[in-house]
């Protein structure tokens, strides 16, 4: 459940914050932001201690990680979610600051919405 909500905090948090609260944030940054942010937490969970790794149980001779008898892990973390999440905020901004696109008439449409 907790790799769950780091996928879905990674895609959509950013997102959301900076469609609500900044005036230049465009598609462009929203979709570097989804994507980017799903990517990277996706590939941080294929290479964590919770998909293989983890030392195996002495008691009931099982390891916890989702793979058992293989050792590919390279990102220390169980969870993602604290590297993922800025990584996608970072990408959302530079979405947007390398975007063209900027339209004011957007932004009131969607304060309005919001």
């Amino acid at each position: 459940v907790a790799l769950a909500f780091a996928v879905a905090a990674s895609a959509n948090l950013p997102t959301i914050l900076y469609s609500l609260f900044w005036k230049r944030f465009n598609t462009q940054g929203a979709l570097w932001s989804i994507y980017g942010g799903l990517a990277v937490c996706v590939l941080l969970i294929v290479f964590s201690p919770a998909v293989s790794g983890k030392p195996v149980d002495p008691k009931t001779g099982k390891s916890a990680s989702m793979i058992q008898g293989v050792d590919f892990h390279w990102f220390p973390l169980d969870n993602p979610g604290i590297v993922s999440i800025p990584i996608a905020f970072f990408l959302g901004w530079l979405g947007t600051v390398l975007s063209k696109e900027h339209n004011q008439k957007k932004y009131a449409e969607m304060e309005v919405r919001s």
